[in-house]
């Protein structure tokens, strides 16, 4: 029997209006719509810290400035939500390329998120431009786009940063199109393609033709 998502995201899913024939884009927020890094890297420099992108990872890369060695910063990542959610930029080409798919596809966003932050998120991507139901949630995505991609008939893509992610919903939702997207280029480049993933894109018009090229082609067009 497939795995249920958590009570807290199903609740958001059920209040969803979903038209199962229109072509259904998931996608993540941080580092696939957004600048997470970005943001990260302005919010360590106030507190004296950076952090070290020799490989995909937080965890054990965050260091001094003013001594080089790595640091622990207990709840550092809800402190960052906490006071830099309003702020993160959009990531390039990500505003233009998602309002035009949704001319031809429905959109929501799936995002791992403090569930205090959001509203905060929704006022920040809405601020880009951005306005598109979002579901927060934590870990792994798959039984949650499984969920969705089970109300659909059309084609149902899935973008995200996270490899666990991508393969998560490989595992739950095979027939989902799974983009492994990487918007900051430094981290893009430390990373392959998560072994889950149909296509590994990590900049926006590349994404919005390979999925605007996938829906003609299951429409027959």
């Amino acid at each position: 029997m497939p795995e249920a998502p958590h009570p807290d995201i199903l609740s958001q899913l059920e209040t969803l209006e979903i038209d199962p024939s229109r072509p259904l884009i998931i996608s993540d927020a941080d580092e696939v719509l957004l600048q997470f890094m970005a943001r990260l890297e302005y919010y360590l420099e106030t507190k004296g810290l950076w952090i070290d992108l020799n490989n995909f990872a937080i965890s054990g890369n965050i260091k001094s400035r003013e001594t080089n060695e790595p640091v622990e910063v207990p709840n550092m990542i809800d402190d960052f939500f906490a006071t830099q959610t309003l702020h993160i930029d959009a990531a390039p080409g990500a505003v233009e390329a998602i309002n035009s798919l949704s001319e031809v596809a429905q959109v929501i966003v799936l995002t791992n998120l403090p569930a205090s932050e959001k509203q905060n998120r929704i006022t920040n991507l809405a601020g880009h431009g951005i306005s598109f139901p979002l579901v927060i949630g934590s870990g792994l995505k798959g039984p949650a786009v499984a969920w969705l991609a089970a109300q659909m008939q059309a084609p149902v893509f899935f973008l995200d940063d996270i490899p666990h992610n991508i393969n998560s919903v490989a595992e739950h939702a095979p027939v989902v199109h799974r983009i492994h997207f990487i918007a900051d280029p430094r981290l893009a480049r430390l990373i392959g393609p998560a072994d889950g993933a149909s296509k590994r894109i990590d900049v926006w018009e590349e994404a919005h033709a390979w999925i605007t090229q996938t829906i003609d082609t299951h429409a027959g067009r």
